[in-house]
């Protein structure tokens, strides 16, 4: 497509030229019309949230509440209260009742981010409210119900989760009634140059970008998709000594092929995560966020990476 659209999901602006994006949110606006579970795929920072947003934003729930909680952000005993709420006295400093998000979105959606990050006693209790069953609040002695559809998303395959014995099977089923999937930023080239345009105009509208940035931007491979794309904006614009930001001034290897094979796109994420290990000076919690993923998931590809785990401080 030549030129962009811009929509607006409970307050959050997506930006969407490619025709891969726009069939996307043609098909989620489909899909919002049913009161079908929703599981969102895509890599981390890809805009699965965005994709969530439209489907509350295009139902006949859009009126109703939305709630969002990323599951990988909580130790478990957290994400039990927070999903189910307690009563008074479930548990020391627990001094009054709370209602759980599930209370809260009644009516509405609930948007379960990592969703891959649950374990699997939380697993159980998620599956019984998709199925209808009603539950109690922790210490609660009276049964709750409630009338909420669930969007969920992960960065991770959970047909493989399931083979691996870290996600429950009859949950993956239930969950995917409709699966979408976002591409990756480097799968949809169109959606780059709008998208720089839109970050750097709120970040400094005096500013611009050259011709040859911009091509540089498209022909970046984006392993960090929409979130590494904000950050080098952003940092662009702070660094450049004039009013156009040329390809000098942005912080990325400008020879990195657009399509990257698998194994150069993992050394690319390996450097990330280290470089946000450096800049916290080793603290994965902090290293974590930076990266906008959970403490798990990092911890789980520090592993992955063999020793590599000795150098971040637990």
């Amino acid at each position: 497509m030549n030129s962009d659209s811009t929509h607006v999901f409970l307050g959050m602006k997506a930006i969407v030229a490619s025709e891969a994006m726009c069939q996307l949110i043609s098909l989620a606006e489909r899909v919002a019309r049913s009161s079908a579970t929703v599981l969102i795929l895509g890599e981390s920072g890809s805009g699965k949230e965005v994709l969530a947003r439209a489907v509350h934003h295009f139902s006949g729930r859009s009126m109703k509440p939305w709630v969002d909680l990323n599951c990988g952000a909580l130790p478990e005993h957290l994400i039990e209260s927070e999903l189910f709420g307690y009563d008074r006295g479930a548990f020391s400093g627990a001094n009054n009742n709370k209602p759980g998000l599930f209370e809260l979105a009644h009516q509405g959606t609930i948007f379960l981010d990592e969703i891959a990050e649950l374990e699997m006693k939380m697993q159980v209790k998620l599956l019984r409210v998709l199925d209808g069953v009603p539950y109690y609040r922790l210490g609660g002695v009276k049964k709750v119900s409630v009338d909420v559809r669930i969007v969920a998303a992960t960065n991770q395959e959970l047909e493989t989760a399931v083979a691996e014995g870290r996600f429950r099977s009859d949950l993956y089923h239930r969950l995917t009634q409709i699966t979408l999937r976002v591409p990756p930023l480097r799968k949809r080239v169109e959606d780059i140059a709008p998208l720089a345009k839109h970050f750097l105009a709120q970040h400094d509208p005096t500013l611009c970008f050259s011709a040859e940035a911009l091509d540089v931007l498209s022909r970046y491979s984006w392993p960090g998709n929409i979130r590494e794309l904000r950050n080098v904006v952003i940092r662009a614009a702070v660094l450049t000594a004039s009013q156009e930001i040329r390809p000098e001034d942005l912080p990325i290897q400008q020879d990195t092929p657009r399509s990257s094979p698998a194994e150069n796109l993992e050394v690319m994420e390996r450097k990330m995560i280290f470089d946000a290990l450096h800049a916290t000076n080793g603290h994965q919690q902090k290293a974590a966020a930076r990266l906008g993923i959970s403490r798990r998931t990092l911890s789980r590809k520090l592993k992955i990476y063999d020793g590599s785990i000795s150098e971040a401080r637990l």
